[in-house]
């Protein structure tokens, strides 16, 4: 049974609610008091059971039956129940319907209740509080996908975001600029995110918060206060500081402080196996805002799977922990030029050798999910079948390791992400002391559940052995001592065994006389006469009575205690089982990259910090995968840009007809960025990539009604952010801006936005549109070029190349696509009537460059700086004291005059 260590304060239950009930009920309504706002499972035998709203809810969710069972305060009560056997089903539908689900277990034996009185209650707590961003169950988790419990904070200016994988012990912690939050939150893909309540009711971080796709979780705002958070990071972690860990600043302090805390609640008290938290600085890894990751389909397409993200066509992992890292690898792609070719250094190396690569993989495939078998047993949840995964994991590393021996030129360093691996891959004495216990101990497939015993290998505890040889082989022990006893007396004696004597010797009264006139000092000990048979004992049986009835128990006692001493073993080495669990994943995943690079003919990227984008012959990835299913070929395509503006345009307008290829190239060229920056070999000849530091897509449309948002809102709120954020560092690519307006209105939106993207912000961008004014550009400013997706017409048929080349569209070629989709042929005749007219009529479109919207815009002048400004923004009104509010408010005033 799992029994907490400690518990946070519980809040105090409503000395009303308890007046008139039962022990029971009052027990009930005091664990329900502890977690007003999770349903509460309160176990009651082989149930859980579930009164008043609780169980109408739970009943509703999980159509099961609500009955009535008993009265409070003259009211039926509500209740519901699950089968303790079948929870894990129950709890994942309830979790994914968003409520949290509070686990009451009984922590005594019913007989031990009986003992204090009849009318006892069985002692009873919580001990855990399930949420999303907890979960720690094979069965309730997907073994590819990361689950992780996000926090968010803000202090002094800065926004920070704290994030656990509790399924694993991972922790990352990021600072960011507060126009950053949504990006950061999205990157990691939270299951839950936890906020202070001022936050969580603050409108400019609600976009970021719901962008994260998580359940957000308001908590009380002093939970996040540094000094108190602080404090409770220190007590999770068991240091005296934090400093050790890196130079956090106050947001994070805060974030962290926030997951401390809710670990504490959900947790019941028990401490996780938890790494020290890995900080991300703001230059740590691409920025992508939850808009373009919606756009590309980066790890989920935008119904929301996995198949056909980018993700699922490029993974080749073997491993869950494998599919996890790489699936981080390219959620967050890396800014570091230094740190992205030290990973492609690792791919371009397994991939130049195939054989070891295979046999690699090949290996790897026998490995376990340790980082999950350890977070579970060092929680207490896990069972036997855990410990053998780490057997197993320990294994794999060991053989791993030695797949590398000789795998070096003598002449040339190990790429420096394989040494690193192979380094944490070494086995410590203490680990490889945790393996030869396990394996001399733990049985090949041992049960899933520590309480069904059968786990431990014969030989390995004699006194277990001798458990279970009484237990499950009292007979013939029974029948030698029965022999022994008949040869050491010269006596008939039968064994026999009843419920009042336990087992006893017994012959005929005329055998036994001789006994009966014995001395003390015989061993024979009288315990019950009978018309004709005396029955006897002896010292040995009587011990031995006590043994086989007990026997049983003590074999699920000493198997108990073998676990228990395994299972303290994993959680005082569960920073080295994660260390050797990380290494195999990022093998794992380095390895599944060159298979992949290798089965696409891909090639590595030149990464550097220049301003440049070149791709020769480049394809999308998951495209290409799709049309080489349906046995046809894919048309490469080539795209130049420099932000430096040196050699070719930072911009390019795109044109060409609807279905001609434009988003596709669009977002093949995004993918490549990201595919370049996560260390990956690309699909192209060749590429070279001056890093990037936020990619923007606005590509596709879409409302958003649940905030009062029409489609063209939505892509103007997207668009301005891009402008708003977007660098000379940034890459961008724009479809169809100003399409959700009338047509000037559009084309002046377009214009405008073209011109800043290349003016003021100098991003290097791909502007596709069907304003085909837009091509003038080329010719207006320095650095813009112009590309068209080809077609053609052929006997009527209108043909689309999937070509981009230098030069403008002349036409969109509407009318064709029209048909091509299906439009009556009456309709598309009339369009085809109407075009030619508007077409011929030459004041249907007004000259531009008459026109003074359409003059260059200037770049605004930067603002003067202001002292009061400067002042107003370093304040943080949540960490004033009052006095210093007072202070604040005269020093600004100063400032005004």
């Amino acid at each position: 049974m799992n029994a907490p260590v400690s518990h946070p304060p519980k809040l105090e239950v409503d000395p009303a609610l308890l007046e008139g009930a039962t022990p029971f009920m009052a027990q009930y309504l005091t664990a329900k008091a502890g977690q007003p706002d999770a349903i509460l499972f309160f176990r009651m035998g082989d149930f859980y059971e579930l009164f008043f709203r609780d169980a109408e809810v739970a009943a509703g969710a999980l159509g099961i039956t609500l009955t009535r069972r008993g009265k409070h305060q003259g009211e039926d009560i509500p209740m519901a129940g699950v089968p303790v056997h079948a929870m894990e089903g129950y709890l994942a539908r309830l979790i994914r319907l968003g409520h949290k689900v509070a686990i009451c277990e009984q922590l005594e034996d019913p007989a031990e209740a009986r003992k204090r009185g009849s009318k006892a209650v069985v002692r009873r707590d919580i001990v855990r509080v399930v949420t999303p961003g907890t979960l720690t169950e094979d069965s309730l988790l997907d073994a590819r996908g990361a689950n992780r419990l996000a926090a968010a904070a803000i202090r002094r200016g800065r926004a920070a975001v704290a994030v656990v994988e509790l399924s694993s012990g991972a922790v990352d912690s990021v600072a960011c600029g507060l126009e950053d939050l949504g990006a950061v939150l999205a990157a990691f893909r939270p299951s839950e995110v936890l906020v202070t309540d001022r936050l969580y009711g603050d409108e400019a971080a609600k976009g970021a918060l719901d962008g994260s796709g998580g359940v957000v979780q308001a908590l009380a705002h002093a939970l996040a206060e540094p000094q108190a958070a602080r404090a409770r990071v220190e007590r999770l972690y068991g240091v005296g500081s934090l400093d050790g860990y890196g130079a956090f600043e106050e947001a994070e302090v805060s974030a962290l402080g926030l997951i401390a805390a809710y670990l504490e609640t959900t947790q019941a008290g028990k401490v996780p196996a938890l790494s020290p938290p890995r900080r991300m600085g703001e230059a740590g890894f691409l920025a992508i805002d939850p808009a373009t990751r919606a756009s590309l389909e980066i790890d989920r397409t935008q119904r929301g799977e996995r198949e056909g993200s980018l993700l699922h066509c490029i993974d080749r992992t073997v491993t869950s922990g494998g599919a996890r890292a790489l699936a981080e690898r390219i959620s967050r792609p890396l800014r570091d030029v230094r740190a992205i070719n030290a990973q492609l250094d690792a791919v371009e190396w397994l991939k130049d050798r195939r054989d070891l690569r295979r046999t690699l993989r090949e290996t790897l495939k026998a490995s376990s999910d340790v980082a999950r078998a350890t977070a579970r047993l060092a929680l207490g949840r896990g069972g036997p079948r855990d410990l053998a995964a780490i057997r197993s994991g320990l294994k794999t590393a060991e053989i791993t390791g030695g797949l590398f021996v000789g795998a070096f030129d003598p002449l040339t360093a190990a790429p420096e992400r394989i040494a690193a691996v192979l380094e944490r891959l070494a086995p410590s004495p203490e680990l490889a002391g945790l393996r030869a216990q396990l394996t001399e101990g733990l049985v090949d497939e041992p049960p899933h559940l520590a309480r069904d015993g059968g786990y431990v290998q014969p030989g390995f505890r004699p006194e277990l052995d001798e458990a279970r040889r009484l237990r499950d082989d009292s007979r013939r022990v029974v029948a030698e001592l029965e022999a022994r006893a008949c040869a050491d007396s010269g006596i008939a004696f039968k064994i026999k065994h009843n419920a009042v004597l336990g087992y006893f010797l017994e012959t005929s009264a005329k055998a036994a006389e001789g006994l009966l006139r014995a001395g003390p000092d015989s061993p024979f000990i009288h315990r019950q006469t009978l018309a004709s048979q005396v029955r006897f004992t002896t010292v040995e049986l009587s011990e031995l009575d006590a043994r086989i009835s007990q026997a049983g128990h003590r074999a699920l006692a000493i198997e108990a205690e073998t676990f228990e001493s395994w299972r303290r073993d994993v959680a005082r080495l569960a920073q080295s089982l994660q260390a050797t669990a990380e290494a195999l994943a990022e093998l794992d995943a380095h390895a599944a990259l060159a298979e992949w690079a290798e089965e696409i003919g891909g090639v590595r990227p030149v990464v550097d910090d220049s301003l440049c984008f070149t791709v020769d012959a480049g394809r999308h990835p998951v495209v290409e995968a799709a049309v080489k299913r349906e046995g046809l070929p894919y048309t490469p395509n080539n795209a130049r840009l420099d932000g430096s503006g040196e050699g070719c345009a930072r911009l390019a307008i795109v044109t060409g007809p609807n279905m001609a290829g434009k988003s596709t190239f669009l977002r093949q060229n995004a993918l490549l960025v990201i595919l370049a920056q996560a260390g990956a070999f690309v699909p192209a000849r060749a590429m070279r990539l001056g890093a990037v530091d936020r990619l923007f897509s606005r590509v596709g449309g879409g409302d958003d009604l649940a905030r009062g948002r029409s489609t063209f809102m939505t892509e103007m709120v997207e668009t301005a952010a891009i402008l708003v954020q977007a660098t000379e560092r940034s890459f961008v690519v724009l479809d169809e801006i100003g399409r959700g307006t009338a047509t000037y209105d559009g084309l002046a939106i377009a214009w405008a936005t073209a011109e800043a993207l290349h003016g003021t912000n100098r991003a290097r961008t791909l502007f596709a549109t069907h304003y085909h004014e837009l091509a003038q550009l080329e010719t207006r400013l320095d650095h813009v070029c112009n590309l068209s997706m080809k077609a053609r017409e052929w006997n009527g048929e209108l043909v689309f190349l999937h070509e981009a080349a230098p030069g403008a569209a002349d036409r969109s070629y509407g009318v064709q696509v029209a048909r091509l989709a299906g439009v009556p042929p009456p309709v598309v005749e009339r369009a085809r009537e109407v075009l030619g007219r508007l077409e011929g009529e030459k004041a249907a479109v007004a000259r531009l460059d008459d026109l003074p919207l359409f003059a260059v815009m200037e770049p605004p002048a930067p603002p003067l700086p202001s002292a009061l400004n400067e002042a107003v923004r370093a304040l943080d009104p949540d960490s004033l004291s009052p006095r210093e509010a007072l202070e604040a408010l005269y020093r600004l005033r100063s400032l005004a005059h």
